[in-house]
């Protein structure tokens, strides 16, 4: 093995350990609930990497050095954002520099048209699934590699042997295909710990409203039965007024109460077919006078298809429809345009609801769905909870996307029962 060999793989190690520290942070954040432990900070592990690897490379003298910064370099271009790329390529370049030597300028060639590249390639890379993310990082670490490669030849005339060539050009491939496989892995595993957590959430509100909701309702049903005789009685106005100031409020507590049971038993008791033409149009009537009172227009993109219906319980359905428009109307407090559509596919109905209101964070859409959060002032977030249940309960899934200051798109897919 020659020399080269060995300090690259010295090199390999230094893109392993950041990796593998970045996974035992995941757990220490899933473990002790570390809240101020930020997502974002993970992206401090390529920065390491990079700066280890500059700091102990292959040298051949004249000022050139050989090691690995692309694979941790690519790695936070293609998952970091825009700032976090600048801050990638400034870094990278400033110690460049402060090592000295003419192989700055040909980094700043290489390196800079890399930026340039992956910032259009980062949007689709995160979007495909692991197999052609493997292919597209191997082929990009290759075509930098070669730009290396061309631009040592051209700018510092360097003869490197056609062997010392090929094993760096392989441990950088493989390199960056074991790196990518870690990232992905690791990414996967904290998914599953933060379905974990909202599941334990969700299982213990779930045994809590199964085991106390029906205790909890009949009194209530029995209290505003005997309020309702005494308010139809002889009794002074302002005694019927606190009664039924009373009354409401005790209906406003049955709601409550009949969300938590809607929650622990979201599957539908009694399947029948539902066709979700009719189902929305439904909805839409029933809400058109709040959308009238908020100043929001409704806009409808759907097409009657009788052939397509699904499973489920048709009122469970309607309230988890009516929770989302309902929210959509209220989240654009200046007005604005809500659009509903159907698309058919081959074997799923989705359900598009795009509102034009204040949006939310990518952190917000992650907790969408847990008990008592809400991005209401007075909201007590068991709406949205209940629609995530019935909604999953149906076989259904839902997909969140949002832009602050922009709006809000629900996705609704439902398993096609009959074509």
């Amino acid at each position: 093995m020659e020399l080269i060999t060995k300090d690259l793989l010295i090199n390999v190690l230094f893109i392993l350990l950041p990796v593998l520290l970045m996974q035992m942070f995941y757990l220490l954040k899933y473990i002790y609930r570390l809240k101020k432990l930020k997502e974002s900070w993970f992206l401090f592990f390529p920065l390491i990497s990079m700066i280890l690897c500059m700091l102990f490379p292959f040298s051949l003298g004249s000022g050139l050095t050989w090691d690995l910064r692309s694979v941790p370099f690519l790695l936070g271009m293609l998952y970091g954002g825009p700032k976090y790329r600048v801050c990638l390529l400034s870094l990278l370049l400033m110690v460049r520099y402060l090592i000295g030597g003419t192989g700055f300028y040909i980094s700043a060639c290489t390196f800079g048209t890399m930026a340039i590249l992956t910032t259009f390639l980062s949007s689709y890379y995160l979007k495909l699934n692991l197999k052609h993310k493997l292919v597209l990082s191997g082929l990009l670490v290759f075509v930098l590699t070669f730009i290396t490669f061309v631009a040592s030849i051209q700018i510092a005339e360097v003869n490197l042997t056609a062997s010392m060539w090929i094993q760096y050009f392989v441990i950088n491939v493989v390199g960056m295909l074991i790196a990518t496989a870690l990232w992905e892995v690791i990414q996967m595993n904290f998914e599953v710990l933060q379905k974990l957590m909202k599941a334990e959430k969700l299982e213990v509100v779930s045994n809590l409203a199964a085991s106390i909701s029906h205790e909890v309702r009949n009194p209530l049903t029995t209290s505003r039965g005997f309020m309702q005789l005494s308010y139809e009685g002889d009794i002074p106005p302002e005694t019927k007024e606190h009664i039924l100031i009373s009354i409401q409020e005790l209906d406003r507590a049955t709601e409550i109460i009949n969300d938590y049971l809607t929650f622990a038993k979201p599957a539908p008791e009694q399947k029948e077919n539902i066709i979700i033409y009719e189902e929305i149009h439904h909805v839409i009537n029933l809400l058109t006078p709040l959308a009238n009172m908020n100043n929001v227009k409704i806009g409808l993109r759907i097409e009657k298809n009788e052939g397509h219906y699904i499973l489920g319980e048709r009122k469970k359905l309607e309230q988890a429809l009516v929770n989302i428009v309902k929210n959509g109307i209220e989240s654009m407090h200046d007005g604005g345009k809500l659009e509903v559509g159907i698309d058919y596919c081959p074997h799923i109905l989705r359900i598009n609801i795009r509102d034009q209101g204040k949006g939310m964070t990518r952190k917000q859409i992650d907790r969408l769905g847990e008990p008592y959060f809400t991005t209401k002032e007075k909201g007590t977030g068991l709406g949205m909870m209940v629609s995530f249940s019935i909604i999953q309960g149906m076989g259904g899934k839902i997909t969140v996307k949002s832009e602050i200051e922009k709006g809000t798109c629900f996705s609704i897919e439902f398993p096609i029962a009959n074509v």
